[in-house]
Protein backbone atom coordinates (compact mmCIF):
# COMPACT_ATOMS: atom_id res chain seq x y z
CA UNK A 1 0.00 0.00 0.00
CA UNK A 2 3.20 2.43 1.10
CA UNK A 3 4.40 2.03 -2.51
CA UNK A 4 1.21 2.28 -4.61
CA UNK A 5 0.39 5.75 -2.41
CA UNK A 6 3.99 6.48 -3.21
CA UNK A 7 3.51 6.14 -7.04
CA UNK A 8 -0.30 8.26 -7.14
CA UNK A 9 1.93 10.98 -5.26
CA UNK A 10 4.72 10.93 -7.45
CA UNK A 11 2.69 10.86 -10.74
CA UNK A 12 0.02 13.72 -9.31
CA UNK A 13 2.73 15.88 -8.65
CA UNK A 14 4.38 15.26 -12.01
CA UNK A 15 0.72 15.63 -13.59
CA UNK A 16 0.23 19.47 -11.40
CA UNK A 17 3.71 20.81 -13.05
CA UNK A 18 3.00 19.44 -16.40
CA UNK A 19 -0.43 21.41 -16.15
CA UNK A 20 0.88 24.68 -14.68
CA UNK A 21 1.22 27.32 -16.75
CA UNK A 22 4.05 29.66 -17.20
CA UNK A 23 6.50 26.73 -16.60
CA UNK A 24 10.03 27.52 -15.68
CA UNK A 25 12.75 25.84 -16.53
CA UNK A 26 12.91 24.35 -12.99
CA UNK A 27 9.31 23.19 -13.26
CA UNK A 28 10.52 21.25 -16.71
CA UNK A 29 12.93 19.45 -14.85
CA UNK A 30 11.53 18.69 -11.68
CA UNK A 31 8.36 17.06 -14.20
CA UNK A 32 10.66 15.31 -15.74
CA UNK A 33 12.34 14.23 -12.18
CA UNK A 34 9.42 13.18 -10.66
CA UNK A 35 8.52 11.10 -13.91
CA UNK A 36 11.14 9.27 -13.58
CA UNK A 37 10.76 8.40 -10.19
CA UNK A 38 6.89 7.13 -10.56
CA UNK A 39 8.48 4.68 -13.38
CA UNK A 40 11.14 3.46 -11.23
CA UNK A 41 8.81 3.30 -7.98
CA UNK A 42 6.05 1.51 -10.45
CA UNK A 43 8.83 -0.88 -11.49
CA UNK A 44 9.86 -1.65 -8.28
CA UNK A 45 5.99 -2.38 -7.35
CA UNK A 46 5.75 -4.79 -9.99
CA UNK A 47 8.78 -6.52 -9.08
CA UNK A 48 8.24 -7.37 -5.41
CA UNK A 49 4.47 -7.98 -5.58
CA UNK A 50 5.55 -11.06 -8.56
CA UNK A 51 3.81 -9.18 -10.93
CA UNK A 52 7.03 -8.64 -12.98
CA UNK A 53 7.25 -12.26 -13.74
CA UNK A 54 3.91 -12.57 -15.65
CA UNK A 55 5.56 -9.66 -17.77
CA UNK A 56 9.02 -10.47 -18.34
CA UNK A 57 9.58 -8.17 -21.15
CA UNK A 58 9.76 -5.62 -18.51
CA UNK A 59 12.64 -6.87 -16.36
CA UNK A 60 15.30 -5.10 -16.83
CA UNK A 61 14.20 -2.07 -17.67
CA UNK A 62 14.62 -0.97 -14.14
CA UNK A 63 17.91 -1.72 -13.85
CA UNK A 64 19.96 2.16 -15.10
CA UNK A 65 16.51 4.54 -13.34
CA UNK A 66 19.29 5.26 -10.47
CA UNK A 67 21.07 6.97 -12.39
CA UNK A 68 18.93 9.25 -13.26
CA UNK A 69 17.88 10.70 -9.88
CA UNK A 70 21.34 12.42 -9.35
CA UNK A 71 21.71 14.35 -12.58
CA UNK A 72 17.66 15.34 -12.47
CA UNK A 73 18.63 16.98 -9.23
CA UNK A 74 21.60 19.01 -10.24
CA UNK A 75 19.79 19.70 -13.02
CA UNK A 76 16.71 20.97 -11.04
CA UNK A 77 19.05 22.84 -8.76
CA UNK A 78 20.85 24.63 -11.53
CA UNK A 79 17.63 25.94 -13.01
CA UNK A 80 16.24 27.10 -9.83
CA UNK A 81 19.11 28.89 -9.02
CA UNK A 82 19.26 30.28 -12.40
CA UNK A 83 22.48 29.41 -12.51
CA UNK A 84 23.37 28.90 -16.51
CA UNK A 85 24.01 25.60 -17.23
CA UNK A 86 26.17 24.51 -21.37
CA UNK A 87 22.83 23.09 -23.40
CA UNK A 88 24.93 20.37 -24.70
CA UNK A 89 25.91 19.56 -21.34
CA UNK A 90 23.06 19.06 -19.77
CA UNK A 91 22.42 15.91 -22.00
CA UNK A 92 26.12 14.91 -21.49
CA UNK A 93 24.63 14.10 -18.02
CA UNK A 94 22.38 11.35 -19.16
CA UNK A 95 25.69 9.29 -20.45
CA UNK A 96 25.97 7.16 -17.85
CA UNK A 97 21.90 6.06 -17.80
CA UNK A 98 22.27 5.66 -21.97
CA UNK A 99 25.44 3.55 -21.54
CA UNK A 100 23.79 1.08 -19.14
CA UNK A 101 20.45 1.08 -20.95
CA UNK A 102 23.01 -0.04 -24.36
CA UNK A 103 24.70 -2.89 -21.91
CA UNK A 104 22.03 -4.64 -21.15
CA UNK A 105 20.62 -4.88 -24.79
CA UNK A 106 21.99 -8.73 -24.47
CA UNK A 107 20.03 -9.38 -21.30
CA UNK A 108 16.71 -7.49 -22.37
CA UNK A 109 16.87 -9.77 -25.81
CA UNK A 110 17.02 -12.78 -23.38
CA UNK A 111 14.27 -15.07 -23.67
CA UNK A 112 11.64 -14.64 -20.97
CA UNK A 113 12.10 -17.54 -19.31
CA UNK A 114 15.61 -17.13 -18.85
CA UNK A 115 15.19 -13.93 -17.79
CA UNK A 116 12.97 -14.59 -14.67
CA UNK A 117 15.98 -17.36 -13.93
CA UNK A 118 18.76 -14.66 -14.01
CA UNK A 119 16.30 -12.85 -11.61
CA UNK A 120 15.12 -15.68 -9.20
CA UNK A 121 19.25 -16.49 -9.19
CA UNK A 122 20.66 -13.15 -7.76
CA UNK A 123 21.66 -12.03 -11.71
CA UNK A 124 23.55 -15.03 -12.30
CA UNK A 125 25.66 -15.11 -15.22
CA UNK A 126 25.20 -11.32 -15.11
CA UNK A 127 27.23 -10.55 -11.76
CA UNK A 128 30.01 -8.24 -13.36
CA UNK A 129 27.40 -6.18 -15.02
CA UNK A 130 25.41 -6.38 -11.68
CA UNK A 131 28.69 -4.58 -9.32
CA UNK A 132 29.83 -2.12 -12.05
CA UNK A 133 26.57 -0.93 -11.96
CA UNK A 134 26.33 -0.29 -8.58
CA UNK A 135 29.66 1.18 -8.19
CA UNK A 136 28.16 3.56 -11.27
CA UNK A 137 25.47 4.23 -9.29
CA UNK A 138 27.38 4.69 -6.12
CA UNK A 139 29.40 7.06 -7.51
CA UNK A 140 26.82 9.22 -9.21
CA UNK A 141 25.00 9.69 -6.19
CA UNK A 142 28.04 11.23 -4.21
CA UNK A 143 28.64 13.28 -7.61
CA UNK A 144 25.36 15.02 -7.83
CA UNK A 145 24.75 15.24 -4.42
CA UNK A 146 28.56 17.12 -4.30
CA UNK A 147 27.30 19.21 -7.47
CA UNK A 148 24.35 20.36 -6.06
CA UNK A 149 25.05 20.89 -2.37
CA UNK A 150 27.98 23.37 -4.49
CA UNK A 151 25.88 25.22 -6.84
CA UNK A 152 23.40 25.66 -3.92
CA UNK A 153 26.55 27.21 -1.57
CA UNK A 154 27.69 29.43 -4.83
CA UNK A 155 23.02 30.60 -5.00
CA UNK A 156 23.75 31.69 -0.99
CA UNK A 157 26.97 34.06 -1.68
CA UNK A 158 24.91 35.32 -4.90
CA UNK A 159 21.97 35.96 -2.50
CA UNK A 160 23.74 37.55 0.14
CA UNK A 161 25.40 39.75 -2.60
CA UNK A 162 21.98 40.73 -3.31
CA UNK A 163 19.62 40.51 -0.70
CA UNK A 164 19.26 42.09 3.17
CA UNK A 165 16.85 39.53 3.75
CA UNK A 166 17.50 36.21 2.76
CA UNK A 167 14.43 33.94 4.11
CA UNK A 168 12.58 34.21 0.88
CA UNK A 169 15.26 33.02 -0.97
CA UNK A 170 17.36 30.82 0.25
CA UNK A 171 16.26 28.08 -0.63
CA UNK A 172 16.86 26.08 2.72
CA UNK A 173 14.27 23.24 1.72
CA UNK A 174 16.39 22.49 -1.45
CA UNK A 175 18.91 21.42 0.91
CA UNK A 176 16.73 18.98 2.62
CA UNK A 177 16.01 17.67 -0.49
CA UNK A 178 20.03 16.99 -1.54
CA UNK A 179 20.33 15.41 1.80
CA UNK A 180 17.33 13.24 1.53
CA UNK A 181 18.99 12.13 -2.05
CA UNK A 182 22.01 11.55 0.14
CA UNK A 183 20.26 9.37 2.51
CA UNK A 184 18.74 7.47 -0.10
CA UNK A 185 22.01 6.74 -1.49
CA UNK A 186 24.10 5.58 1.86
CA UNK A 187 20.71 3.05 2.04
CA UNK A 188 21.96 1.73 -1.02
CA UNK A 189 25.54 0.03 0.72
CA UNK A 190 22.52 -2.19 2.99
CA UNK A 191 21.88 -4.01 -0.12
CA UNK A 192 17.72 -3.85 1.20
CA UNK A 193 15.66 -3.11 -1.91
CA UNK A 194 12.46 -2.89 0.36
CA UNK A 195 14.45 -0.65 2.82
CA UNK A 196 15.81 1.56 -0.14
CA UNK A 197 12.75 2.08 -1.68
CA UNK A 198 10.26 2.60 1.24
CA UNK A 199 12.86 5.31 2.42
CA UNK A 200 12.32 6.52 -1.43
CA UNK A 201 8.66 6.50 -1.07
CA UNK A 202 8.70 8.86 2.10
CA UNK A 203 11.05 11.18 0.40
CA UNK A 204 8.57 11.59 -2.91
CA UNK A 205 5.62 12.28 0.04
CA UNK A 206 7.42 14.53 1.88
CA UNK A 207 8.56 16.63 -1.27
CA UNK A 208 5.30 16.66 -1.97
CA UNK A 209 4.01 17.76 1.03
CA UNK A 210 6.27 20.40 1.63
CA UNK A 211 6.56 21.19 -2.04
CA UNK A 212 2.81 22.37 -2.03
CA UNK A 213 2.93 23.76 1.44
CA UNK A 214 5.76 25.93 0.65
CA UNK A 215 5.85 27.86 -2.55
CA UNK A 216 9.33 27.42 -3.07
CA UNK A 217 9.25 24.52 -5.40
CA UNK A 218 5.43 25.55 -7.56
CA UNK A 219 4.95 29.22 -7.40
CA UNK A 220 8.65 31.24 -5.76
CA UNK A 221 9.43 33.25 -8.40
CA UNK A 222 11.57 35.42 -5.76
CA UNK A 223 13.52 31.77 -5.06
CA UNK A 224 14.51 31.57 -8.62
CA UNK A 225 14.98 35.29 -9.28
CA UNK A 226 18.05 36.02 -11.40
CA UNK A 227 21.08 37.60 -9.56
CA UNK A 228 24.12 39.03 -10.59
CA UNK A 229 27.74 37.73 -9.88
CA UNK A 230 29.13 39.54 -7.13
CA UNK A 231 32.35 41.43 -7.83
CA UNK A 232 33.75 39.42 -5.05
CA UNK A 233 33.76 36.44 -7.66
CA UNK A 234 36.48 37.82 -9.44
CA UNK A 235 39.88 37.93 -7.88
CA UNK A 236 40.96 41.61 -6.96
CA UNK A 237 38.42 42.89 -9.49
CA UNK A 238 40.64 42.81 -11.86
CA UNK A 239 37.70 43.61 -14.39
CA UNK A 240 36.42 46.57 -12.93
CA UNK A 241 36.17 49.87 -14.55
CA UNK A 242 36.19 51.35 -10.85
CA UNK A 243 39.32 53.03 -9.55
CA UNK A 244 40.25 53.77 -5.97
CA UNK A 245 39.24 57.24 -6.10
CA UNK A 246 35.81 56.43 -7.37
CA UNK A 247 35.34 53.43 -4.56
CA UNK A 248 36.30 55.56 -1.71
CA UNK A 249 34.22 58.09 -2.85
CA UNK A 250 31.41 55.76 -3.27
CA UNK A 251 31.87 54.47 0.25
CA UNK A 252 31.59 57.86 1.50
CA UNK A 253 28.58 58.31 0.17
CA UNK A 254 27.33 55.04 1.36
CA UNK A 255 28.52 55.88 4.97
CA UNK A 256 26.09 58.89 5.02
CA UNK A 257 23.40 57.99 3.41
CA UNK A 258 23.27 54.72 5.84
CA UNK A 259 23.57 57.05 8.44
CA UNK A 260 21.28 60.15 7.49
CA UNK A 261 18.03 58.24 5.82
CA UNK A 262 19.02 54.84 7.48
CA UNK A 263 17.90 52.23 4.73
CA UNK A 264 18.99 49.42 6.37
CA UNK A 265 15.42 50.19 8.33
CA UNK A 266 14.33 48.61 5.45
CA UNK A 267 13.68 44.89 5.84
CA UNK A 268 13.17 44.24 1.79
CA UNK A 269 16.17 46.58 0.92
CA UNK A 270 18.30 45.08 -2.20
CA UNK A 271 21.64 45.66 -3.83
CA UNK A 272 19.89 46.81 -6.70
CA UNK A 273 17.50 49.58 -4.17
CA UNK A 274 20.41 51.02 -2.50
CA UNK A 275 22.62 51.43 -5.91
CA UNK A 276 19.58 53.01 -7.55
CA UNK A 277 19.76 55.59 -4.07
CA UNK A 278 23.18 56.46 -5.15
CA UNK A 279 22.79 56.51 -8.71
CA UNK A 280 25.96 53.92 -9.24
CA UNK A 281 25.79 50.14 -10.61
CA UNK A 282 25.02 47.84 -8.11
CA UNK A 283 28.34 45.71 -9.52
CA UNK A 284 30.22 49.10 -8.02
CA UNK A 285 28.60 49.20 -4.84
CA UNK A 286 28.79 45.39 -4.37
CA UNK A 287 32.68 45.50 -4.90
CA UNK A 288 32.84 48.27 -2.12
CA UNK A 289 31.10 47.05 0.31
CA UNK A 290 33.16 43.97 -0.32
CA UNK A 291 36.39 45.87 -0.21
CA UNK A 292 35.64 48.47 2.76
CA UNK A 293 33.37 46.82 4.58
CA UNK A 294 34.63 43.40 4.30
CA UNK A 295 31.59 41.78 4.21
CA UNK A 296 28.64 40.68 1.69
CA UNK A 297 25.87 42.92 1.26
CA UNK A 298 23.53 40.73 3.61
CA UNK A 299 26.12 40.84 6.35
CA UNK A 300 26.74 44.93 5.90
CA UNK A 301 23.06 45.53 6.10
CA UNK A 302 22.28 43.25 9.15
CA UNK A 303 25.85 44.51 10.64
CA UNK A 304 24.13 48.30 10.67
CA UNK A 305 20.71 46.90 11.75
CA UNK A 306 22.35 45.08 15.27
CA UNK A 307 24.26 48.33 15.69
CA UNK A 308 20.78 50.32 15.81
CA UNK A 309 18.77 48.19 17.93
CA UNK A 310 21.94 48.29 20.25
CA UNK A 311 21.53 52.17 20.04
CA UNK A 312 17.52 52.32 20.44
CA UNK A 313 17.31 49.73 22.83
CA UNK A 314 18.24 52.09 26.53
CA UNK A 315 16.47 54.72 25.43
CA UNK A 316 13.43 55.57 27.25
CA UNK A 317 11.30 55.88 24.18
CA UNK A 318 12.24 52.34 23.10
CA UNK A 319 10.68 50.50 26.49
CA UNK A 320 7.61 50.35 24.62
CA UNK A 321 8.09 47.64 22.25
CA UNK A 322 8.93 44.48 22.17
CA UNK A 323 12.00 42.99 21.56
CA UNK A 324 11.03 41.47 18.29
CA UNK A 325 8.71 45.05 17.66
CA UNK A 326 12.06 46.52 18.16
CA UNK A 327 14.11 44.63 15.87
CA UNK A 328 11.06 44.97 13.05
CA UNK A 329 11.23 48.71 13.76
CA UNK A 330 15.78 48.25 13.17
CA UNK A 331 15.11 46.33 9.80
CA UNK A 332 14.56 43.18 10.51
CA UNK A 333 11.70 40.84 9.31
CA UNK A 334 11.78 37.68 11.26
CA UNK A 335 13.07 36.66 14.82
CA UNK A 336 15.15 33.98 13.65
CA UNK A 337 16.75 36.42 11.14
CA UNK A 338 17.53 38.87 13.97
CA UNK A 339 18.68 36.43 16.66
CA UNK A 340 20.98 34.46 14.22
CA UNK A 341 22.69 37.50 12.67
CA UNK A 342 23.00 38.84 16.46
CA UNK A 343 24.20 35.89 18.01
CA UNK A 344 26.96 35.90 15.52
CA UNK A 345 27.83 39.76 15.44
CA UNK A 346 27.78 40.14 19.49
CA UNK A 347 28.46 36.07 20.86
CA UNK A 348 25.16 36.85 22.86
CA UNK A 349 21.83 36.16 22.13
CA UNK A 350 19.42 39.03 22.48
CA UNK A 351 17.66 38.27 25.42
CA UNK A 352 21.34 37.76 27.23
CA UNK A 353 22.43 40.81 25.52
CA UNK A 354 19.80 42.92 27.66
CA UNK A 355 20.03 41.18 30.25
CA UNK A 356 24.05 42.17 30.82
CA UNK A 357 23.16 45.79 29.85
CA UNK A 358 20.32 45.95 32.50
CA UNK A 359 17.59 46.81 29.20
CA UNK A 360 14.16 46.09 30.26
CA UNK A 361 11.35 46.11 27.10
CA UNK A 362 7.68 45.30 26.92
CA UNK A 363 6.67 41.53 27.37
Amino acid sequence: MLYLSGIVVTFFLAALLIGKRGKSEADHWLAAWLTAVGLHLSSFYLYISGQSYSHPFLLGLEIPFPLLHGPFLFLYTKALTRQPIPAWSRWAHFLPFLVVNVLLIPFLMESPDHKIYVYQHQGAGYETMKGGTLIAIVISGITYVVLSLQSLARHRLLVQNQYSSVEKVNLAWLRYLIFGLAVIWVSMAFREDTILFTIVVVYVILLGYFGIKQVGIFTQPTAIAPVMEPASARPKYQKSSLDQAGAEKIHRSLQELMANAKRYTDPELTLSDLAKDLNIHPNHLSQVINTFEGKTFYDYVNTLRIEEFKRVAPLEESQRFTLLGLANNCGFNSKTSFNRNFKQATGLSPTEYLRQSHILLKD
